[in-house]
């Protein structure tokens, strides 16, 4: 990793502020939504809160719907994504066939990306931004190789270059690289072609994963 660290620009933070602020404002009435339906389908909290690593490795609470069951085993995903890196297939979600981890609702959480919006929270905590590489577990970080690590150089965000970039099409190490495209070319532009290009993205998403469905 880069020793020389770089500050956090000022106008991607004001940006996080006033977009976080407004989404929070927004969207309240179906955060609550979410959370009681949550409550009603299945026993247990309807937020969860994970260790995630961060920018220059520093690791922070991520906050998100709660879609698995509590007590879920993460063995599977932690063989799964293993798998992802040696072999660098294409990163085809886990669950997008039916996982007895994942409640019923959960599944549409999941596949909307509606799950991640208590990252929200995290965005004005000056965790995350709107814009950046997604957020890592400790055991999937612990992973990478040494140029892997200049994807850190950038705050982790809710949306990012990879997610408007074909994603599950892609393969780890594509990934990576886009992450790191993203974090040698960041500017309000970017972010704001990124911030664009998201819903379109998830909608595409959401229509290969029912064909993959389909086919399965």
């Amino acid at each position: 990793m880069n020793n020389s660290r770089s500050s956090f620009p000022v106008w991607k933070r004001i940006a996080d502020i006033v977009l976080a602020s407004a989404a929070l404002i927004v969207l309240s009435p179906l955060l609550v939504l979410i959370a009681a339906v949550i409550k009603i389908v299945s026993s247990g909290p309807p937020f969860l809160r994970q260790e995630r690593v961060g920018r220059y490795g520093k690791t922070f609470g991520l906050w998100k719907f709660r879609t698995m069951h509590v007590g879920a085993d993460v063995a599977p995903h932690r063989a799964y994504l293993a798998d992802l890196i040696t072999r660098d297939i294409p990163m085809i979600k886990l669950d997008i066939v039916d996982d007895p981890r994942v409640f019923p609702f959960a599944k549409f959480l999941r596949r909307t990306c509606l799950d991640e919006l208590p990252q929200l929270i995290n965005v004005l905590r000056c965790e995350m931004s709107m814009v950046g590489p997604r957020p890592w577990l400790p055991y999937e970080a612990a992973q990478y190789n040494a140029w892997h690590m200049q994807r850190f150089e950038a705050m982790p965000g809710l949306t990012g270059l990879w997610q408007v970039s074909g994603k599950n099409k892609t393969t780890f190490s594509q990934m990576i690289r886009l992450d790191i495209a993203y974090v040698k070319q960041v500017s309000p532009l970017l972010d704001l072609k990124i911030l664009l290009k998201t819903i379109p993205a998830i909608v595409n998403d959401e229509a290969d994963e029912a064909r993959d469905v389909e086919a399965a």
